[in-house]
């Protein structure tokens, strides 16, 4: 595979498994989320040189810990915490609730912490972050949020008007997006791709 330039780089879409096999191919930290593979790349692209970008994270391995092991003060970094079924477990059990659901955002602010390396963030910290920061805020400081086009593509097509002509949504969500994700353009709906491409929408059109 040639070379990568940075603006080549800055126009495609990938997927994660792609961003992986690049950050081998240059010999990059090949661990993370999209967000972290996306920086590694981006910095070598960029010119650093390839031994100064080092792991954004640096997780020890611990052993995990059971429900009954989990309380406020546990630290999010170091401790074993992570979210499994254990903390699933704890978490119900704390809030008073039959299931419980991990949030996005939840992870979001365990990462922070694990990249910062702040080994003084407790399970109560980060219940306490989620009440007074809010889904919304925490989203805008997050730079995975970006990496999650496709998601938020189809989601905006379902809800657009546009998506009231067409029996299997889905499937015209996935159309367009095969274009729009080969494009230079933004990776976000907009209506005139309705219109760009309706001959090849048209066997899903209501009758």
């Amino acid at each position: 595979m040639s070379q990568l330039t940075k603006q080549e780089f800055e126009r495609r879409y990938y997927y994660k498994t792609d961003l992986i096999r690049l950050c081998r191919q240059y010999h990059l930290p090949a661990q993370g989320t999209k967000a972290e593979l996306n920086h590694y790349l981006q910095l070598y692209l960029s010119g650093v040189p390839v031994q100064t970008i080092q792991p954004a994270r640096v997780v020890k391995k611990r052993p995990p810990l059971s429900a009954d092991q989990i309380h406020l003060e546990t630290k999010l970094v170091g401790s074993g915490f992570s979210f499994n079924n254990e903390a699933r477990k704890w978490f119900a059990n704390y809030f008073g609730v039959t299931h419980f659901s991990f949030k996005k955002e939840m992870a979001v602010i365990k990462r922070r912490a694990e990249a910062e390396n702040d080994t003084a963030m407790t399970v109560g910290d980060l219940i306490q972050q989620l009440a007074q920061n809010g889904k919304t805020k925490v989203r805008q400081r997050n730079p995975e949020e970006q990496t999650y086009q496709w998601n938020h593509f189809v989601t905006d097509f379902c809800q657009s008007p546009e998506s009231r002509q067409y029996h299997d949504k889905l499937k015209v969500a996935s159309i367009l997006w095969q274009h729009v994700k080969r494009s230079p353009e933004s990776k976000r709906y907009t209506a005139k791709l309705v219109s760009q491409f309706s001959d090849e929408l048209a066997p899903f059109r209501i009758r």
